[in-house]
C-alpha cells in the first residue's frame, strides 16, 4: 500500500514550481491528499487522447512526452525532470491528453487527483489561488519558448526557403526559380494578350578580371552586377544570376521597345560604374575597375511560345551582341 508523504520532508517539491508559494501548513494540507507511485521504465503513464483525470510531479527518474506524427510514428518531444508537473491541463481545461507519457527511467511520481485538486480550489480558495497562480506562471513560460522556438523555425524555413530560391553570393534569384516564373508567364491566359521580355546578360571578359586580380575580385564584380540590376529593375520584374557571370530579367508584362530601354539602362549603368577591387591577389591596396556588360532579348510570344525557345531566342541574342563587339544589346530574331 502506497505510503503518504509529505512534501515538506522532500527538496524536489520543495522546489517544485507548484507549491513553491505555499506556506508549510498549506503544503501539510495538500500532502494528504499526494498518491506516491512508482512507475517503473517503458511504463505508460497516459496516453494521447486520453481523458485526464490527475495531475503529477515527478520526484525522480525522467519521462518523455512523446505526439503522434501524421505518419502515425511517435516523436519525443520534451523530458520531463524531477521537480515538474505536467497534466494539469486535461484537469484545469476539461482537455484530453495531447501527448503519450513515457517513463525514460524508473520513476517516483506524486499523483494529485482532479477532484482534490478543486476541492482546494473551491473549499481553500487562497491555497486554489496559489495553485493557479503557478501553473499560470509556468504556461506562460512555456508558451514564451514554444512562440520563441516556433519564431526560430519560421526564420530557419525562411533562410531554408531563400537558399533554395535565391544565389548565396549575390542574393538574385537563381536559375530554377526564374525558369518556374517563366513557366508561370507561359501558363497565364493566351499569349495573344499578353507580352512579356527576357533578357539575358553576360560580363565582358570577366576571365581576364579573375587573372588579373583574383577571384575575389570577380566576386565583388559578381556583386556589384546584382547591386546594379536591382536598382534598375522595377517592382514585379525578376532578376536571377543565371550561371557563373550570366545574368537575366523577366520582365511581365513588358513589350519589346520597354524591354530595350531597360537594357540599355543596365549596359550604360554598368559601363560607367567604377567597382573597387584588390589590386591583385590577396593585395590589400584597392583598384577601381569598370566591367562592361552584353545583352540579349527576346519576347514573347514574338520570339517564342514556351521557355525553351524564349531561352535560346534571348542566348543566341547575347552571342550576336558578343560577336559584334561586346558591351551592346541586341535582339533575337523572329523564328
Amino acid at each position: 500500500m502506497s505510503k503518504r508523504v509529505s512534501p515538506i520532508n522532500n527538496p524536489v517539491v520543495l522546489k517544485c514550481a507548484l507549491f513553491k508559494e505555499l506556506s508549510e501548513p498549506e503544503l501539510n494540507a495538500i500532502a494528504a491528499f499526494l498518491d506516491p507511485r512508482l512507475i517503473k521504465k517503458g511504463e505508460v503513464i497516459f496516453e494521447e487522447g486520453a481523458v485526464g483525470e490527475e495531475m503529477y510531479i515527478l520526484i525522480s527518474g525522467s519521462i518523455n512526452a512523446l505526439v503522434k506524427q501524421a505518419d502515425g510514428a511517435r516523436r519525443v518531444m520534451f523530458e520531463i525532470v524531477p521537480g515538474d508537473f505536467f497534466g494539469e491541463m486535461s484537469i484545469i481545461a476539461n482537455e484530453s491528453r495531447s501527448a503519450t507519457l513515457i517513463a525514460s527511467a524508473d520513476s517516483e511520481l506524486l499523483a494529485f487527483q482532479g477532484f482534490d485538486f478543486y476541492r482546494f480550489v473551491f473549499e481553500y480558495p487562497m491555497i486554489g489561488v496559489k495553485l493557479l497562480k503557478a501553473i499560470r506562471q509556468v504556461q506562460n513560460t512555456w508558451l514564451e519558448q514554444v512562440s520563441k522556438h516556433l519564431g526560430d523555425l519560421m526564420r530557419w524555413g525562411e533562410t531554408a526557403r531563400r537558399r533554395a530560391v535565391c544565389d548565396e553570393l549575390t542574393g538574385l534569384y537563381n536559375r530554377k526559380f526564374l525558369e518556374d516564373s517563366v513557366n508561370e508567364q507561359f501558363r497565364r491566359g493566351s499569349l495573344k494578350l499578353r507580352n512579356f521580355s527576357f533578357l539575358m546578360m553576360d560580363l565582358d571578359k570577366i576571365h581576364e578580371i579573375n587573372d588579373r586580380f583574383g577571384t575575389k575580385a570577380g566576386d565583388m564584380v559578381l556583386i556589384s552586377t546584382a547591386d546594379v540590376l536591382r536598382s534598375i529593375i522595377r517592382p514585379g520584374d525578376i532578376c536571377a544570376r543565371f550561371a557563373g557571370d550570366e545574368f537575366a530579367v523577366l520582365l511581365p508584362e513588358t513589350k519589346l521597345e520597354e524591354a530595350q530601354s531597360i537594357a540599355e539602362k543596365i549596359r550604360k549603368t554598368m559601363s560607367t560604374r567604377k567597382i573597387a577591387v584588390p589590386d591583385n591577389p590577396g593585395g590589400t591596396e584597392q583598384a577601381k575597375i569598370i566591367v562592361k556588360i552584353s545583352i540579349g532579348i527576346a519576347t514573347a510570344p514574338s520570339h517564342a511560345d514556351n521557355w525553351e525557345k524564349l531561352y535560346l531566342a534571348a542566348d543566341h541574342a547575347l552571342h550576336n551582341a558578343k560577336e559584334l563587339g561586346r558591351n551592346r544589346v541586341e535582339i533575337a530574331q523572329k523564328s
